[in-house]
């Protein structure tokens, strides 16, 4: 299914060509083949043409075909007879139809395609080899044809149509792509592309077995792999099928066609092929859209955030779940990392009171973060965050708990739109929610209002004024508790650490503000300025001028003094 890709230093499409010749049904041949997907790691084989169309021929290792009995040779001719007239009849008309012709008559000047089964390692279902389209002189190991191999073993799977659409496709994308503009498209798309050829073909259901289905649950297993990142693990397949599905169904079949015609690779012939159809959207809407969809799938909701397709309109990906505690102040702090067009869901349900979510992310990085507020009555609405030029933003939602049950929060990063390696950097972030229970008021008086003298009235304006004095000192005790511990480097995911550096940020010693509940370098810094800015309190009676960091009982005895404590 990979397509191996091969530096060229001078590509050159050669007028040489070679004549093509009879095919005789029986003829043997020696091929080139890839050591990393075949079943013994051979480089080379002899196979044997078995069937030939009028555009294709099909051959197979002779290894494999020998140790058959007849009764097996004989039903897989009847299963080549089967496959030969279904890529005449359908898939070939119909994706050179939507995505245009493979290199035709060729670099061997033949106009049929060579289709090789040998065995593979589990999982393969097959693949294209870009450097058969190339000279011996260009590419040593080059078998100077259009040709794409398949499994042997799958050769009477149901299938086998879906690989050889598959890897049909990449013959198609080397000539439109590679030949005609020059360009090699990004992986992800170019394999985005092929496995988009069983839809349009109708190979897609989820029936037990169907390649399709098994994607669906390589993205349920890994739904946060990064789109653009190929490490040719079935993850990466599972998180392209479901976007490519998602945006086709909203654009058409036509951005796959219209990106691949165009000189431009991956993210940019995606933007170029959405201006064309005169769509406003950019892939990084698209994208972004996509991962609301793959959570809510409800065509109620927005048409922007469903699926079409038949077999992907109950799918919805389940979201991390992240619990507050359900009394008083609760707090829970989220530091991770993000890779460019990867999804991840974080969903914080429980607590009450406000809740307030604080999102950190990294400078001179791109987010977007969209979130969804769930209501007691099971409604959704969406917002996104609004960052600032620190890529800092904070959001607070009210009666959490209550009228409002779950938020979801999808910090997207969309920095990187080329130039995509196997392993591509991740980027850290943090997300923290923090809850306030509200203090419940009551106040009454022995006289209406209308009744009272004047006197009467100044003293219950300051009655009010010592009970509000007392709320607001009661709430900032729910808010921060009093300090009494030691803390000090090397304290990790510790909630003292959280209200910690909440204090020294207020305190305007802590310039970084990132609230992790880890105690490490930038905290102790941030405590050694604040001993230091009360060094006549704090260290002096120690003997000491200089902060050390540690928190000790003097710096906790000051840090409660100015909490009012």
């Amino acid at each position: 299914m990979k397509k191996l890709i091969f530096a060229v230093s001078l590509i050159l499409f050669s007028a040489i060509g070679f004549n093509a010749q009879a095919a005789v049904v029986g003829e043997t041949q020696n091929f080139y083949i890839q050591s990393d997907y075949d079943l013994d790691g051979r480089s080379e084989i002899s196979a044997s043409l078995i069937k030939y169309s009028p555009n294709l021929y099909f051959y197979i290792d002779q290894e494999f075909w020998h140790d058959l009995d007849y009764g097996k040779q004989s039903e897989i001719r009847r299963i080549l007879d089967d496959l030969a007239k279904e890529f005449e009849d359908k898939i070939y008309p119909t994706l050179t139809d939507a995505f245009g012709s493979e290199w035709k008559p060729g670099i061997d000047k033949d106009e049929r395609t060579t289709i090789l089964f040998h065995p593979m390692k589990n999982g393969f279902g097959g693949y294209f080899n870009s450097g058969d389209e190339y000279l011996t002189i260009q590419v040593p190991n080059s078998n100077q044809r259009e040709m794409i191999y398949l499994n042997s073993q799958y050769i009477d799977s149901n299938n086998e149509k879906a690989f050889l659409a598959h890897e049909f496709t990449h013959l198609i994308t080397f000539n439109q792509k590679e030949r005609e503009n020059n360009v090699f498209e990004d992986i992800w798309l170019n394999e985005a592309r092929a496995e988009y050829s069983s839809a349009l073909l109708g190979y897609s259901d989820l029936s037990i077995g169907n390649i399709f289905r098994k994607r669906v649950e390589d993205f349920i297993e890994s739904p946060n792999d990064a789109l653009c990142e190929w490490e040719n693990k079935e993850a990466d397949y599972g998180v392209i099928n479901l976007f490519i599905y998602y945006l086709v169904d909203h654009y058409g079949i036509e951005i796959l066609a219209d990106s691949l015609h165009s000189e431009k690779v991956g993210i940019e012939s995606i933007n170029y092929a959405l201006e064309k159809n005169e769509f406003e959207k950019s892939f990084s809407e698209v994208f972004t859209d996509w991962t609301i969809a793959i959570l809510v799938n409800d065509c109620d909701f927005s048409e922007e955030y469903c699926y079409q397709y038949e077999y992907s309109k109950n799918l919805q990906i389940a979201p991390s779940l992240n619990f507050l505690a359900a009394d008083g102040k609760s707090s829970l702090t989220i530091s991770s990392n993000l890779k460019s067009w990867e999804g991840n869901w974080y969903k914080f349900v429980g607590g009450k009171g406000d809740l307030e979510l604080k999102f950190i992310g990294s400078k001179q990085n791109t987010y977007r973060i969209p979130y969804l507020i769930g209501d007691s009555s099971g409604n959704l609405s969406l917002d996104f965050f609004e960052l600032d030029s620190e890529n800092k933003g904070n959001i607070l939602i009210s009666s959490f708990g209550t009228d409002i049950i779950s938020v979801t929060v999808i910090p997207l990063l969309q920095t990187k739109t080329s130039d995509f390696d196997e392993t591509e950097t991740a980027v850290p972030f943090l997300l923290q929610a923090s809850t306030i229970k509200k203090p419940v008021i009551s106040i009454s008086f022995d006289k209406q209002i209308s009744e009272m003298t004047e006197e009467e009235l100044i003293d219950r304006i300051s009655e009010l004024e010592g009970i509000l004095n007392q709320l607001k000192s009661q709430l900032h005790k729910t808010t921060v508790q009093k300090f009494n511990q030691n803390l000090y480097y090397g304290i990790m995911h510790n909630e003292q650490v959280i209200q910690l550096q909440e204090f020294l940020k207020n305190e305007g010693v802590y310039p970084e503000e990132l609230i992790t509940g880890n105690f490490l370098s930038l905290t102790q810094k941030a405590v050694i300025k604040f001993q230091e800015k009360y060094r006549d309190e704090i260290l002096t009676p120690l003997g000491i001028s200089e902060g050390t960091g540690f928190v000790g009982s003097s710096t906790i005895s000051k840090i409660n003094q100015l909490l009012g404590y």
